[in-house]
């Protein structure tokens, strides 16, 4: 009996040096705030086959568009169906060639030797071509899938008549501007043409009608006539004389059946510039994850701006330039030299997937989240995404959270779905990508930016984020 009386007080010493433990550790959760992980469905990192529903927190205004995620559910180019076994790879070389182009536009310092025979870019590349937006031009209206871009200024489309037959495929018909009542050609006199060699875009005259002409380091390229035509996002929300670019040679394999690109950058000719007099240059968006089966939205306009959206400084009129002061991983601050992200510039870019960082950032950020992650198996890399994962036989997973830090105080913490790339099951990647060089940009990339509620403010030169953006 004693010998069990003894067993037994041994256990129970045991347990209370186990509660106290555990408590003590409950108490530093406590009183370090909220827990600083996400415990995950893996499955939720896949595209489901699910009907697209509508997003509860797309504002109820006629200046809201559905954005639709291209491998998602609810595109239209994928008929209705997630698109199964999407190029990856194609995707992430795609996507290098559009940092490229960044690097290129920013720094003026070509990323790869340029033959002779080379057309400069002129302005950031097509990219992977994630996010569509549709919207009406000409009268009668015509509907067009554009990706929409804020690196881009020019708004431009494919039109008939196809010089050559150089037009790619693409999903609804080409635009007939001889259809359309509301369709003015812009002539080389005009000082909006002006506009288009200030931004290197000049393609010249032809029978005193402007020209334009771009092309990128992807090896895509557009050009045509610099024109004027009606616009539509709703029924009630219309603008006229909006300046496009009317293409009628085009080289843009990467486009995958979209019409063209909707520019939303800083510049004069971006459609938020051209609709000032209307949005005050003020637009908003939140984008869904490629697994999503809601649709996002973009809004221009304030109306539907979270409460909780907190703002940043940005700089510059040829980009969405950011400061970015710092990184936290599970609350914590990484150790990067503050010289690290004011060596070059930081931009924020909805047509650049996976955010690039410096090497040494990347490798501070890099170490603390594979320091978390160390109970799973590493597998190989892919591409530009040095650290992935094998999650097969795994139902739920926990990834570390992790926030940026923004001049102005704003911190910003990613959504679980910004942290991950699913390339399959057996190859779940870090979303994030060293940069080749110290002088390179840092792209803060729209895997990261998914959910968030993003708000561009042209007026005030300010960008906002919330939480909860899409659902």
């Amino acid at each position: 009996m004693s010998i069990m009386r003894n067993l037994l007080n041994i256990i129970v010493i045991i347990l209370c040096g186990c509660l106290y433990s555990c408590c003590t550790e409950g108490a530093r959760q406590t009183k370090s705030g909220e827990v600083c992980s996400h415990t995950i469905q893996v499955s939720s990192l896949f595209p489901s086959s699910s009907p697209c529903l509508v997003s509860s927190k797309a504002p109820n205004t006629k200046s809201s568009l559905r954005v639709v995620h291209r491998h998602s559910t609810c595109s239209h180019l994928s008929s209705g169906r997630a698109t199964t076994n999407p190029d990856h790879d194609e995707i992430l070389r795609l996507d290098q060639a559009r940092v490229d182009s960044i690097n290129y536009k920013i720094s003026k310092d070509r990323v790869r030797p340029m033959k002779s025979t080379d057309v400069p870019a002129k302005n950031w590349g097509s990219g992977p071509g994630t996010y569509i937006v549709t919207i009406g031009i000409g009268t009668p209206k015509h509907d067009l899938s554009l990706l929409f871009d804020t690196g881009s200024d020019l708004t431009w489309t494919q039109c008939q008549p196809c010089v050559g037959g150089h037009c790619y495929s693409q999903n609804e018909p080409l635009f007939n501007p001889s259809l359309s009542s509301s369709y003015s050609n812009v002539s080389c006199s005009s000082p909006v043409c002006d506009l288009l060699e200030k931004q290197e875009l000049n393609g010249g005259c032809s029978a005193s009608i402007c020209g334009y002409k771009t092309s990128y380091l992807d090896n895509d390229a557009t050009s045509g006539f610099l024109a004027k035509e009606k616009f539509t996002l709703t029924s009630s929300d219309v603008f006229d004389g909006v300046n496009f670019g009317c293409g009628n040679h085009n080289e843009a394999k990467h486009m995958k059946e979209v019409a063209g690109i909707l520019g939303l950058g800083p510049g004069e000719l971006s459609f938020p510039s051209q609709t000032a007099k209307t949005f005050n240059k003020i637009f908003s968006y939140c984008l869904p994850s490629s697994a999503s089966n809601f649709a996002g939205h973009l809004t221009f306009g304030s109306a539907g701006i979270s409460k909780s959206v907190k703002y940043t400084p940005v700089s510059s009129e040829s980009s969405h330039r950011l400061n970015i002061v710092g990184i936290t991983v599970c609350d914590k601050q990484l150790e990067i030299p503050s010289t690290v992200f004011s060596t070059s510039s930081a931009v924020i870019d909805s047509g650049t997937m996976i955010t690039r960082l410096p090497s040494i950032a990347y490798s501070a950020l890099e170490s603390a989240f594979k320091e978390k992650m160390s109970i799973y198996k590493i597998t190989s890399a892919s591409e530009i995404l040095e650290t992935c994962y094998d999650f097969s036989g795994l139902k739920t997973v926990t990834i570390p959270k992790i926030a940026f830090s923004f001049g102005g105080g704003t911190i910003v913490e990613l959504d679980p779905k910004g942290i991950l790339y699913p390339i399959k099951i057996s190859q779940v990647c870090f979303a994030f990508a060293r940069n080749n060089k110290d002088t390179d940009a840092t792209i803060f990339g729209n895997v990261q930016q998914q959910t968030l509620q993003v708000v561009y403010d042209g007026a005030a030169k300010r960008i906002g984020f919330a939480p909860n953006g899409c659902t």
